[in-house]
């Protein structure tokens, strides 16, 4: 089992924990990361794009010019594809993007990515986060303390003032224990936990 170092918000080491090998020492998977990852940006697509076909549009009844004669291509509509104000072809229409992942593959996908986090020397662990006030300033002085520049902080319940301070920084996001995602693991460079979260992740996922 792998140890690593549990520090303060003033980034002082204040002991170690002791990592779960089946959550955080696992076989890293590309694969289902990256399934994990397409699902998740699946599913937020609000997928509401939509055009009209030639059917659609209106106008276009009555035939532009007589059929020989001209000197021009023939054309039976001014609503076809190829005409200005025309229709689209193959126009998008409403539809839902988003598709299931099997509940073992996204475990997995989660366990891999923790793992990955591991082997980078990417994970910190706090031993808690408190905030008295709604500070960005704060929250940022905690950032530099533990030398973390872009990072994803999971944090446990009651920490409102620690999700408001931290809002306004582009690049942290923070998530509760149930809202973890590989997208979110992969995307910031560090993940940053606390101690409680930490635990409450292993009850969790074990």
């Amino acid at each position: 089992m792998a140890n690593v170092a549990v520090l303060n918000t003033n980034g002082e080491q204040v002991g170690t924990y002791e990592l779960k090998d089946e959550i955080f020492a696992v076989d890293v998977n590309m694969h289902v990361m990256h399934l994990a990852v397409l699902q998740n940006l699946a599913n937020k697509r609000q997928g509401t794009q939509s055009a009209k076909t030639r059917a659609e549009v209106r106008g276009g009844g009555k035939k532009p010019y007589r059929q020989k004669g001209t000197g021009r291509a023939r054309q039976g509509s001014i609503r076809s594809p190829q005409w200005k104000g025309g229709g689209v072809v193959f126009a998008p229409k409403p539809r839902d993007y988003s598709f299931k992942l099997n509940k073992k593959v996204k475990r997995l996908a989660l366990k891999s990515a923790f793992s990955q986090k591991v082997l980078d020397n990417k994970m910190i662990v706090l031993d808690e986060l408190k905030l008295a006030e709604i500070k960005t300033k704060e929250m940022k002085k905690i950032l530099d303390a533990i030398k973390v520049d872009s990072a994803f902080l999971v944090i446990g319940q009651d920490s409102d003032n620690v999700v408001l301070s931290a809002r306004n920084i582009p690049s942290v996001k923070t998530a509760g224990v149930n809202a973890v995602n590989v997208y979110d693991l992969l995307k910031y460079d560090s993940f940053v936990v606390t101690k409680s979260a930490l635990q409450a992740i292993e009850e969790v996922y074990i």
